[in-house]
């Protein structure tokens, strides 16, 4: 069992760090012979053997500190049941396909459970023949198609791309995977999405990255900006956009809405304006009208 094979590897290692000190003992008791017969008269000797005594002391005492270090830590860990590691073994495939699993996670589970990968080429079928060689001793032969130049093995679904086209005007890579992944969109390969696999599919499609300082960028703007820059309400701007008075783009039923600055400078979005405004201004009356209507309620 891994907890077995951890045991003797800590085992190793006390052993080692045991010679390692029966040797330095051995040193310190060699530096003290020799400084013992030296004449304190003669400083300059004296000083020097008593100098490289105190090393080797001093490394006795770093080696037994090691030593008591490690047999402390083996005492502590409680090597697990047979029976953790059968259920363990029962719910990997739980936590592998789990969201949440990170891939540094991943890859110690496969570095934990495979001894090596031999790959052959059967050419006239056009096959990999991949040999997984596990920690147990089974073997395991898996046949996948070999992919030829040029051609891709996974391609990714045109929503996506599609998707990545639109929000990358307001949004950096780092965003547009986190929106990707909030809708549950997956790459070609099945993996969630990252930063740089972002970038990777904009590079491969020739869509341009978002940067804020750029003239293509600055035509554009999420709901907030648009909110701001036009003076309205974010409930007000999405229902103009309901009633297709505003034009919008919303790829993602889980992600930000994107404006054009041209539809906001547009005439539908000025009568949008200007009816807020009305609707918000107060009505003006002075007194001399609020007692010209009193006197015509008292004449009725």
């Amino acid at each position: 069992m891994a907890s077995e094979q951890e045991a003797r590897k800590q085992n190793e290692v006390v052993d080692a760090l045991k010679r390692d000190l029966e040797a330095a003992r051995y040193a310190a008791q060699r530096a003290q012979r020799q400084y013992n017969p030296a004449d304190p008269e003669n400083r300059l000797v004296a000083d020097e053997l008593e100098r490289r005594w105190n090393v080797a002391l001093q490394r006795v005492r770093e080696l037994e500190t090691r030593i008591d270090g490690h047999i402390h830590d083996q005492q502590k860990v409680t090597p697990p049941r047979r029976e953790e590691f059968v259920e363990l073994a029962s719910e990997l495939e739980t936590v592998w396909d789990s969201p949440s699993t990170d891939v540094r996670l991943k890859k110690r589970i496969v570095r934990t459970l495979i001894e090596e990968i031999v790959a052959d080429v059967d050419a006239e079928v056009g096959e990999v023949i991949l040999v997984i060689h596990w920690k147990g001793g089974v073997h395991t032969e898996l046949r996948l198609p070999r992919r030829r130049r040029g051609q891709n093995s996974s391609k990714t679904p045109k929503e996506v791309v599609d998707a990545v086209r639109t929000l990358a005007h307001t949004c950096t890579d780092r965003v547009i995977a986190s929106v990707l992944n909030r809708n549950h969109l997956l790459t070609g390969h099945g993996n969630r999405w990252t930063q740089p696999l972002v970038t990777s599919l904009r590079s491969g499609y020739h869509i341009p990255c978002y940067k804020a300082e750029s003239e293509d960028s600055k035509n554009w703007l999420n709901l907030t900006q648009a909110v701001q820059f036009l003076g309205v309400s974010s409930t007000t701007l999405r229902l103009a956009v309901e009633r297709g008075e505003i034009e919008a783009e919303h790829p993602l039923p889980d992600g930000p809405w994107i404006f054009s600055r041209t539809v906001l400078q547009s005439g539908g979005a000025r009568n949008l304006v200007e009816r807020v405004q009305r609707t918000l201004q107060p009505r003006k009356t002075d007194a001399a009208t609020q007692q010209h209507q009193l006197f015509n309620d008292i004449a009725r």
